[in-house]
C-alpha cells in the first residue's frame, strides 16, 4: 500500500529534522524544503496528503504558501508553525485557509494530533459529500451556506456562527463538526444562558469532590466531555465578564483546570460559537470582551433568516408536512395556494421552527387533509412586500400588532428555556422583574 506523504517547509534543519523523524514514526513518507521556491517545486512534482509550514521563510511568508496551495492543490491540507505566543499570525493563517496551526517550541504529542486529523480529513476527499436532509433549500444564500460549510469543514478555525433565533444555528454547528476531519468524536452543545453563573466554572471545567457544598463526587466538564471533538457555545454573548476571561485562558492555553483541582488539562477542542444577538455591539457596549470576539470570530458564518429565502418554503413546508404524517401515521396534508402565499408572505420572526410549529398546529385542525389560510393562524402576521419590507397599509391596530410579537417571542424564550422564567428574561435581555410583569401583563401563567 502506498504510503501517505506530507511536505516539510522550514529553514532550520533542527525543526525539518524533528518533524521528519515524527512523521517517520508514524509511517509517512516526507519531503522537505527549505523556502517558498523549493516548496513549489515539490508540490508540481509529486502529489501530497499533507503539508507542514513555517510562517518565516527566506523568500517569503508561509501565508503566500498556503494561498498557493489553496489555489492550485486545494485537497492538501497545510498547518502553519508559528513563534510562540503569535496568536494573530496563528489567527491570520486560519483566515487564509490553513487547516490549523502549531508554535514553536514543537510540541510532539499535539503534532501527532493534529498529523492524525489531517489524514483523516484527507482520506474523505473526492467523496460526494449528499445535501443533508436537515439543511434543505435550493435558493441562492442555502447554495452558498453548503459550500460555506464544506470548506469550514476541513478547517479546524473557529467559527462564530451568526444569525436568528430559529434560523438553525445548531444545526449548521452540526454540519461543520460531522462534515470535518473531528466527525467521529464528541459534538458538546450548550446554551450558555441557561447555566447559572454560580455553576458555569463547574460546568464548563468539572469540579472536584469537596470543592465546594454539593461536590459529592468528581465531575467531568464540558471541555473535558468535548476533547477531541467540538464543543458549541450557543447564545455565548450571555456569558457574564468573569467566565469570559476563563474562557479566553482555556481556548488560548488549550488547558482547563477543574474546579478544586491543582493539575490543568491539556484539552484538544474545536470550537464553534452562536448567538443571536449583534456580537461586535456587545463588545461595543463593553458586555463583550473584545479579546475572546476576536479569538472566536476567526471565520464568521451567516446563516440567512427564512424571510431572506422565501423560495424555500414550498420545499420546507411540503417535507416537514411528510415527516408530520409520517410521525403520527396519517395521511400527509397539502396547502392550498392561498395558505402557501401567506406563509411566503410572512415576515417569520421565529424562522424555521416557527414555520414548523406553525404547521404542526395547522395540520391538527385542518380538514379533508387540506391546510388552508384559516388553519396557519397568521392574524398576527404582517404580510411582505417585493422588497421585503413589512407592508404597514395592513396593520389594523400597531399596539395590538406589537403584543402579539411580544407574546410570540417571550413564549419561543420559554419553550426553548423549558420554562426556567430566569433564562429565558436573560435570553430575551430582560430583567426577572420586567419578565415577570411581562408575564402577567400578557396573561401567561
Amino acid at each position: 500500500m502506498t504510503r501517505q506523504r506530507a511536505l516539510i517547509v522550514d529553514d532550520e534543519p533542527d525543526i525539518r529534522e524533528l518533524l521528519e523523524i515524527t512523521l517517520g514514526r508514524m509511517k509517512l513518507d516526507t519531503r522537505s524544503a527549505r523556502n517558498v521556491k523549493e516548496a513549489r517545486e515539490w508540490l508540481a512534482k509529486e502529489p501530497f496528503d499533507l503539508c507542514l509550514t513555517d510562517m518565516r521563510l527566506p523568500d517569503g511568508t508561509g501565508l503566500e504558501l498556503v494561498q498557493h496551495i489553496l489555489l492550485r492543490h486545494p485537497q492538501v491540507p497545510v498547518a502553519m508553525i508559528t513563534a510562540y505566543g503569535s496568536l494573530d499570525t496563528a489567527i491570520n493563517a486560519l483566515k487564509a485557509g490553513a487547516f490549523d496551526f502549531l508554535t514553536k517550541p514543537v510540541d510532539l504529542g499535539r503534532l501527532r494530533e493534529l498529523v492524525a486529523a489531517a489524514l483523516r480529513l484527507r482520506s474523505a476527499d473526492g467523496e460526494e459529500l449528499p445535501v443533508d436532509s436537515r439543511l434543505l433549500g435550493d435558493s441562492p444564500p442555502m447554495k452558498a451556506m453548503r459550500k460555506q460549510i464544506l470548506k469550514l469543514a476541513r478547517s479546524q478555525a473557529p467559527v462564530y456562527i451568526s444569525g436568528e433565533s430559529g434560523s438553525g444555528k445548531e444545526l449548521v454547528a452540526r454540519l461543520i463538526h460531522e462534515q470535518g476531519s473531528r466527525g467521529e468524536q464528541p459534538f458538546i452543545p450548550v446554551n450558555c444562558g441557561a447555566i447559572p453563573t454560580e455553576l458555569m466554572e463547574s460546568e464548563f471545567f468539572g469540579h472536584k469532590k469537596g470543592s465546594f457544598t454539593g461536590a459529592i463526587e468528581d465531575k467531568q466538564g464540558l471541555f473535558q466531555a468535548a476533547n477531541g471533538g467540538t464543543l458549541f457555545l450557543d447564545e455565548v454573548a450571555d456569558l457574564p465578564l468573569p467566565m469570559q476571561v476563563k474562557l479566553l485562558r482555556a481556548i488560548q492555553e488549550k488547558a482547563v483546570r477543574a474546579v478544586g483541582g491543582q493539575q490543568e488539562l491539556i484539552v484538544d477542542v474545536r470550537i464553534l460559537c452562536a448567538t443571536h444577538k449583534d456580537l461586535a455591539g456587545e463588545v461595543a457596549a463593553g458586555r463583550f470582551r473584545q479579546d475572546l470576539y476576536y479569538r472566536l470570530n476567526v471565520i464568521e458564518l451567516r446563516v440567512p433568516a427564512l424571510r431572506e429565502r422565501r423560495e424555500d418554503i414550498a420545499l420546507l413546508a411540503d417535507i416537514m408536512l411528510k415527516r408530520l404524517a409520517d410521525g403520527t401515521g396519517l395521511s400527509p396534508a397539502i396547502l392550498d395556494d392561498d395558505a402557501l402565499e401567506k406563509l411566503k408572505s410572512y415576515r417569520f420572526p421565529g424562522n424555521v421552527r416557527e414555520l414548523e410549529n406553525m404547521l404542526e398546529r395547522a395540520y391538527t385542525l385542518c380538514e379533508d387533509d387540506r391546510i388552508t389560510t384559516s388553519d396557519l393562524r397568521l392574524a398576527d402576521s404582517v404580510p411582505l412586500s417585493e422588497n421585503g419590507e413589512a407592508n404597514l397599509a395592513q396593520i389594523d391596530n400597531l399596539e395590538d400588532y406589537l403584543e402579539a410579537i411580544e407574546r410570540k417571542l417571550i413564549m419561543q424564550a420559554l419553550e426553548e428555556t423549558r420554562w426556567n422564567r430566569t433564562a429565558a428574561a436573560q435570553r430575551l435581555g430582560l430583567s426577572f422583574r420586567s419578565m415577570r410583569y411581562r408575564l402577567k401583563k400578557l396573561g401567561i401563567d
